[in-house]
């Protein structure tokens, strides 16, 4: 839906491996109550087929997008039934004449999730090879909040040199390092803490993950979560 006033996020998948984390992000960001401008790479559609079996098509990209968000990070197909994609738009990596192009079309910001090494490059050097690349460097030249989740290890030197050009650039370099005091006992636990890591650092509202209260303890297995 569009009434003038639509002002979405903008979320780029590329490469890396890690796709239930974007499946993440966008179901939490649907779930606030948000619009989404998604853009989905070359390659991470090669990526998405292999860690998913979906194959994501320009032509039918809204019926993949809700399969794929269906998905559990275990590859359960039927995990999320229900996950409403109608405020979700979509822009062909190819189309560099799209309207997140421009600083002038509206967006609150950008969610690279998850960011290859390549992609981490081509956003710290300014390129815009595709897309993606392109949103990000409006993204930095607006002023708006941009999120690098870098999902790869070991990381080479000239990767971290380029991190650190993200962060004098004004980006949140996210590293996708689940963490085990939320209490995860399943992969999914595992995805949905960095997702919530990259919605904090939107500062988009969400309840995927139990937040550190200052008890010890309060991970262990079998522990309620708390609301």
């Amino acid at each position: 839906m569009d009434d003038g006033k639509r002002t979405p996020w903008v979320v780029g998948v590329s490469g890396a491996s890690g796709t239930p984390y974007a499946a993440s992000v966008l179901r939490g960001l649907l779930a606030a109550g948000e619009s989404v401008d998604l853009i989905v790479s070359r390659a991470s559609r090669l990526t998405l087929l292999d860690e998913t079996g979906i194959g994501f098509r320009d032509a039918h990209w809204r019926e993949d997008l809700a399969a794929w968000l269906a998905r559990g990070a275990d590859g359960k197909p039927d995990a999320y039934d229900g996950v409403d994609v109608a405020d979700v738009r979509y822009w062909a990596a190819g189309d560099l004449a799209a309207g997140p192009s421009s600083g002038s079309y509206p967006a609150k910001g950008m969610l690279i999730v998850p960011a290859s090494t390549a992609a981490v490059a081509g956003v710290a050097l300014g390129l815009s090879k595709d897309l993606l690349q392109r949103v990000a460097s409006v993204t930095l030249k607006e002023r708006r909040p941009l999120v690098v989740a870098v999902r790869e290890t070991p990381l080479s030197g000239q990767t971290l040199k380029q991190m650190v050009a993200l962060d004098e650039a004004g980006a949140v370099v996210l590293p996708a390092s689940p963490a085990f005091y939320a209490g995860a006992t399943h992969i999914q636990d595992l995805v949905d803490f960095v997702a919530g890591r990259v919605l904090d650092a939107a500062g988009v509202p969400h309840g995927l993950y139990r937040r550190w209260r200052g008890e010890l303890g309060g991970g262990a297995p079998g522990v309620p979560r708390a609301g």
